[in-house]
């Protein structure tokens, strides 16, 4: 129905289904995976423990039990500084889980057929790619390899084109395709940045503004934006190292699909919220979002390109779709997720679609990955993460910040 909907008829709806207050949303028990319960008291101070010992500067948390916000909790500081503290509406970097919002609003282009999936990008650009200034240099390198001609959107937003992360990765600078597109999972924040270069140049818009109108504004998503706006000032987080060291604000001025979004844990929730109820896209799109393109074999998910192979994601049904990771086979259902990494910003979301359950952590400190896991586990029940894929066990956290210093 929304999807024939004018513009504002589709935002009154939406409006009405899930803009609710914060604090009528409260629940006093939150339900873990397993059906077992844990009160809001004990929640908040499992929670407080755990970011404490862990150092994490500041951090929201948000639980969803059958798709509706029932806890969420703020830790720790927005502002050290200022001693301001964090809020589950505080202003927030949500680095890569920019990527899982975009390939949401790509898949609305999609049901409203804007967009075919599977028409290789070189062909929907009105001109060649090297033509284009921002891409004069690495255009030309990929109109020299003759699989550039099969990369879709499909590939982008699935993380099997063969590109790396980023071109700024490449020896050379420059963008390389690493195998046959469509026929391995490499993680590829250089691929999302293309698909929005081209449906910006195909469409005539622009990524902020589109995703403002089409999702952010109707869900009454004030605190989330794909570039810094001055009402996020309020109430805004700063950034901070593994030593509690100031790195800085968030201030984008230039979207990314890879990682320019901005957001809080509940502005997130009324996201999944609406998600879950087929409020952003219809059932069927959904179904196709969510649908397995790749499955995932590898160790770890980075080094993008490692080839070594392990059970941790196998045993839940690891894979990539469109946008999204997902677990398809794990005792509780399957599952979506989406992960977010930059310098001062470590953020978790990952949702259970038999039961509408979802788990949100966000936070402001490159301490946020220790916590993780605990939190998960404890608060959510959450079991099936495969945690060692994801780099989120102790070990590999602290072995990933002491080379990273």
């Amino acid at each position: 129905m929304l999807a024939t909907m004018t513009y504002p008829a589709m935002k009154i709806v939406l409006l009405a289904c899930v803009v609710v207050p914060a604090v009528a949303q409260q629940a006093g028990s939150i339900r873990r995976l397993d059906g077992s319960v844990i009160s809001a008291s004990d929640a908040q101070s499992l929670a407080s423990v755990e970011l404490k010992a862990d150092g994490v500067t500041g951090a929201q948390i948000a639980i969803l039990n059958h798709g509706h916000l029932v806890w969420s909790y703020a830790y720790g500081l927005r502002d050290v500084a200022k001693n301001l503290p964090m809020t589950t509406d505080t202003n927030v970097w949500a680095a890569s889980i920019t990527k899982a919002v975009f390939a949401t609003w790509v898949m609305r282009q999609v049901e409203e057929g804007k967009l075919n999936l599977d028409e290789p990008v070189a062909k929907m650009l009105p001109r060649p790619l090297n033509e284009y200034e921002r891409y004069e240099v690495s255009g030309t390198e990929l109109m020299k390899d003759p699989r550039w001609a099969q990369v879709t959107p499909r590939m982008l937003l699935s993380h099997t084109s063969g590109f790396a992360n980023f071109r700024e990765l490449e020896p050379d600078g420059k963008i390389h395709i690493h195998f046959t597109p469509g026929t391995r999972f490499a993680y590829s924040g250089e691929g999302l940045n293309l698909l929005q270069f081209v449906l910006e140049q195909t469409m005539g818009i622009t990524i902020d503004h589109a995703m403002a109108e089409d999702i952010f504004k109707p869900l009454g998503m004030m605190q989330t934006g794909m570039v810094w706006q001055p009402s996020f000032d309020e109430n805004a987080g700063m950034r901070y190292d593994a030593k509690g060291k100031l790195i800085g604000p968030t201030h984008r001025t230039d979207s990314k699909a890879a990682g320019s979004m901005t957001t809080s844990a509940h502005d997130l929730a009324l996201f999944l919220r609406a998600l879950l109820a087929k409020k952003i896209v219809n059932a069927s799109t959904e179904k196709e979002m969510f649908t397995e393109q790749i499955a995932i074999h590898a160790t770890h998910q980075f080094p993008p390109f490692e080839v070594s192979t392990g059970n941790d994601g196998e045993r839940v049904g690891l894979g990539y779709a469109l946008g999204w990771g997902v677990l398809t086979h794990t005792k509780y259902g399957p599952a979506f997720f989406k992960e977010g990494h930059g310098d001062g910003a470590e953020n978790y979301a990952i949702c259970f679609e038999r039961s509408g359950d979802c788990m949100i952590v966000l936070t402001n400190s490159d301490n946020g990955e220790l916590a993780f896991r605990p939190l998960a586990e404890g608060l959510f029940g959450d079991t099936v993460t495969p945690w060692i894929w994801e780099g989120y066990t102790r070990e590999q956290v602290l072995h990933n910040e002491e080379h990273t210093k």
